[in-house]
């Protein structure tokens, strides 16, 4: 092993929160790989005992970033408490809000969090594409970032018609949402949804969304990218031409095991068609084979974090967020905890969303290369064209149904167990709740970077991101680029798994200290 002794600086997320990971460099690759969160933050202590409805107004406050599906997670436990289904018009409103925060938010990411990387003229100094690279996303000028930031802005005022506001919305409400969306604020949102899918069309795809749907292969994709001179120089066609360049699909290739709670619960009456209810469907894949998910199977281990409780694997329903101070040498070195289904690790995200709907394109992708540093920035970036689509028709659906229900009024929330499954923009968000004497008796989160930057769990099996960092190579230690690829491209929000206070060295070792 060839050891290194020094701290390096890299942004990860370039948002809110701190990382720490540990790497171990062997003849200029990864050899191993630790993924440390060294602050606890505890929300689920602070709502036990809380008021059952307390929840919608503090979990979107976990992150500023995602904080509908926060919301979305705790309405939907809830609804599953009172056994009371939204009408119709409710869950198009619910839809579309977090729809329109996540096409957002993967545009920012994309752009300002991922793409930057390839304007570092350090490590790309040589890539022929470097300088175009440069101009596009350079932070604060490039003209990619220009024009990702204004566009994205405006996206988010459907959010702001229909919640009121963002974030920290609490809009949704056990039984629906608290106000209905009036015929003049529908049209604006349907102006604003227009104009967006304009602009993503023609400047971020180079291409109508039809054309896109039409690419199902590998092959598919390289006759797409060389078909019009659009095509290449749209945002996705100088990723892939930068990417193919800087052999990003070598990168990042983990367990290749993917978790999706499913996407959007379709309204009872709607044109959109979707699978078992929901816009995509919910699943649990080895590579691509796809099973059908059971929640009974999802599990929270503690071996290797700084929790205690009963057993150190327990569903999320019986496990706890019981702070342990670790002795010296104890094994313990996360305030995350490993999420499992059925015992496996798995990522989650857009990629995992694509392959869990059986994705034609992501499904031939994966099977060939694997999930990677590539694939999973693809997903995300052409994510948007399906949400879109559904977007669209359910706008349409509130102008033909105006005066249809927003609420099923609830007089109170029974004692029971619940849980809100959704996917947010970085994947599976999961809200486990308990109610007893309209108090909140037990909650439990695991957030979509829970799932990724898990630690090991009791049988020593790496989390995502360590899986996936181990193997890299590492071209220059005072630029560990391809790290930076490999962790982003799991678009980590840290807010929602930890904040870490500490950066420091190790001898034999890398630490990476990653920071917002």
């Amino acid at each position: 092993m060839t050891a290194a002794s020094r701290l390096i600086k890299l942004p990860l997320n370039r948002v809110e929160g701190d990382l720490e990971i540990f790497i171990e460099i062997a003849d200029g690759v990864v050899s191993n790989a630790w993924s440390k969160g060294t602050m606890f933050r505890g929300f689920e202590r602070m709502m036990e005992g809380r008021a059952a409805m307390d929840g919608l107004v503090i979990t979107p406050r976990i992150c500023g970033i995602c904080s509908l599906t926060h919301l979305n997670a705790a309405a939907e436990a809830l609804d599953a408490i009172t056994g009371i289904r939204p009408p119709d018009n409710a869950q198009r409103l619910r839809n579309l809000a977090v729809m329109a925060e996540t096409v957002q938010s993967d545009m920012r990411h994309a752009v300002l969090m991922f793409l930057v990387d390839f304007a570092h003229r350090e490590s790309y100094k040589n890539h022929p594409l470097g300088e175009e690279a440069f101009q596009r996303y350079a932070p604060l000028s490039g003209s990619a970032a220009i024009e990702t930031i204004k566009e994205t802005k405006k996206l988010l005022g459907i959010v702001a018609l229909i919640g009121g506001q963002w974030p920290h919305t609490s809009f949704m409400v056990p039984g629906g949402v608290s106000s209905a969306l009036s015929l003049t604020d529908t049209l604006k949102c349907r102006s604003i949804l227009a104009h967006f899918k304009s602009w993503y069309e023609r400047y971020i795809l180079g291409c109508s969304s039809e054309r896109w749907a039409q690419v199902n292969t590998l092959d598919e994709l390289e006759a797409w990218l060389d078909e019009k001179p659009e095509h290449r120089n749209s945002e996705v066609g100088f990723f892939i031409r930068f990417s193919k360049l800087a052999k990003l699909e070598t990168l990042g290739r983990g367990h290749d095991n993917f978790i999706s709670y499913g996407s959007y619960h379709l309204p009872q009456d709607t044109a959109v068609s979707g699978t078992d209810g929901r816009l995509f469907a919910a699943g649990f894949a080895k590579g691509t084979q796809v099973e059908t998910l059971d929640l009974t199977k999802i599990q929270e281990d503690v071996s290797y974090s700084w929790f205690e409780q009963a057993t150190a694997v327990a569903h999320p329903h019986e496990s706890q967020t019981n702070p342990f101070i670790a002795g010296e040498g104890d094994a313990r070195y996360s305030w995350i905890k490993a999420p499992r289904y059925d015992s496996l690790p798995a990522e989650t995200g857009a990629l995992a969303e694509k392959i869990a709907a059986k994705d034609a394109l992501f499904t031939d992708l994966v099977s060939k290369l694997g999930g990677n540093v590539f694939a999973r920035q693809l997903a995300r970036m052409v994510r948007p064209v399906a949400y879109m689509a559904a977007m669209t028709t359910w706008l349409d659906e509130l102008l033909k149904y105006p005066d249809g229900d927003f609420y099923q009024h609830v007089t109170e929330i029974p004692d029971g167990r619940g849980q809100g499954l959704v996917q947010a923009a970085r994947g599976a968000l999961g809200h486990w709740v308990e109610v007893q004497n309209e108090k909140i008796k037990h909650y439990q989160i695991i957030t979509p970077t829970t799932w990724n930057g898990s630690p090991r769990d009791g049988g020593g099996v790496a989390g995502a991101w360590e899986q996936a960092l181990i193997g890299t190579p590492i071209r220059d230690l005072s630029h560990p680029i391809e790290a930076g690829h490999v962790i982003r491209s799991f678009d980590p929000c840290l807010v929602c798994a930890v904040h870490t206070v500490h950066k420091g060295q190790a001898s034999g070792h890398l630490r990476l200290g990653f920071g917002g």
